[in-house]
């Protein structure tokens, strides 16, 4: 029997949970894409996709989603889910540089949009706040201490 849109989405979540990367590349189309519209990035294919969420789990090696509600219309689910997790791990910027690890705990509410052909994953658009998961984890207060440390530093030279 075939998986139901929601099976399918929901299936994306437990791989990602197990850290089961074949699992989650088996549910993706080849021509995949997915908008992560807090970091502004755009992943294009099954392999980018698997590549990014192996990167948020070695920064948070722990790291869970809970789906706390799922919206189907025909092919598309809505899934709203909290993430879980304690940066552990060095957490990979978009523009390819790192946060160090702050081993402190990020919870985060989120909604995946995702769209379902032929029974595979072809479109996921992910919505969380990007803000509120640096505050959690630290880097906020690292990036306001950095910058009052470059004005200081600009006052005394300058």
């Amino acid at each position: 029997m075939a998986q139901s849109a929601e099976d399918v989405a929901r299936e994306s979540i437990e791989s990602y949970n197990a850290g089961d990367f074949d699992g989650l590349r088996s549910l993706l189309a080849d021509d995949f894409y997915e908008e992560e519209l807090a970091t502004q990035r755009r992943l294009e294919g099954a392999d980018a996709r698997v590549e990014a969420a192996q990167h948020w789990k070695q920064a948070f090696p722990d790291e869970h989603g809970t789906i706390t509600g799922a919206y189907t219309s025909g092919n598309t689910v809505a899934i709203e889910l909290t993430w879980e997790g304690t940066q552990s791990g060095p957490l990979a910027t978009p523009n390819g540089q790192e946060l160090p690890p702050s081993n402190r705990r990020e919870a985060l509410k989120a909604v995946m949009v995702i769209e379902i052909e032929d029974g595979k994953i072809k479109a996921l658009r992910h919505y969380f706040d990007l803000m509120t998961m640096l505050q959690q984890i630290g880097a906020m207060d690292r990036a306001v201490t950095a910058v009052a440390s470059r004005l200081h530093s600009a006052a005394r030279d300058g």
